[in-house]
């Protein structure tokens, strides 16, 4: 099922297994578990209403945003305004955040190929729900943008803030947050939708990533093959053992037996320098 023009808050109260799920999932079974009973899933912060802030202003769309007309949140009338806006579904923002918000969003449509990318005649914040064949479990993707089937091989667009969009900084964002696998899920649930394309005309995911400081330079960047195949097999690996954990009614932790430790490189070097 794809649906256009879900409101947020409606997607992300669904069942279906998300990539941010699957990916707090590999980290413990037992951390997901006890978040999913014990919501929100993710804390909200400053940080991520700034990237929702940019999401909603680049897109056109998403979440709806509350500018709040205080220096900081040091008072209590000024938390007490974000906390409403939040429990109310809203993004809140500090007016003076808000200006380098829109800076943000003005710096990614100026970039000639993100503005390319947007151009697609196609829909911002759609959702998408499939099931997995192997595993029977039902996943869910919200695309920021994703373009029309056409002619043409489908370019869906991703949009990140950063502090450092250049190509190493991103390329250490998406290995610590585990991009590969949200790409990977993004198009598996696609792809289980739409069915299989011909060669060379399987869906792609672009990363559009902006950064938070002025000037708020932006790059484009594609997951090379080898690592997209480790972001398939670690999605894979999600689902299945997201099945077992259903199945079994167990969602483990840490491991029951004792575990060998092994000393970390750095203290083996730091022992040798000062006893050595």
């Amino acid at each position: 099922m794809i649906v256009k023009g879900m409101p947020e808050a409606e997607y992300h109260a669904r069942p279906e297994l998300s990539s941010t799920e699957a990916r707090i999932l590999l980290d413990s079974p037992a951390k997901y578990r006890w978040r999913k009973d014990n919501p929100p899933l993710i804390d909200p912060s400053d940080k991520f209403d700034i990237g929702s802030a940019v999401h909603s202003k680049v897109l056109g769309t998403g979440y709806e945003v509350v500018v709040l007309d205080f220096p900081d949140y040091r008072s209590k009338a000024a938390r007490d305004a974000r906390d409403e806006a939040r429990a109310d579904g809203k993004v809140p923002v500090l007016v003076d955040r808000f200006r380098e918000v829109e800076a943000m969003a003005e710096a990614v449509l100026a970039h000639p190929t993100a503005r390319a990318l947007f151009d697609q005649p196609g829909d911002a914040e759609v959702s998408v729900f499939g099931t997995d064949p192997v595993t029977g479990v039902e996943c869910r993707a919200r695309f920021d943008y994703l373009p029309d089937q056409g002619e043409h091989r489908r370019i869906a667009v991703d949009v990140k803030t950063s502090a450092d969009a250049s190509k190493r900084g991103f390329e250490t964002s998406a290995a610590r947050y585990e991009y590969g696998i949200q790409r990977a899920w993004y198009l598996d649930t696609l792809a289980w939708e739409t069915g299989p394309m011909p060669a060379g005309f399987e869906p792609e995911m672009l990363f559009v990533v902006v950064e938070k400081e002025p000037p708020h330079l932006v790059g484009v960047y594609q997951m090379p093959m080898v690592w997209a195949e480790k972001g398939h097999l670690a999605a894979t690996r999600a689902r299945e053992t997201y099945k077992a954990c259903v199945d079994t009614g167990r969602w483990p932790g840490l491991p029951e037996e004792v575990v060998l430790l092994d000393e970390p490189t750095w203290h083996v070097y730091e022992f040798e320098e000062k006893f050595a």
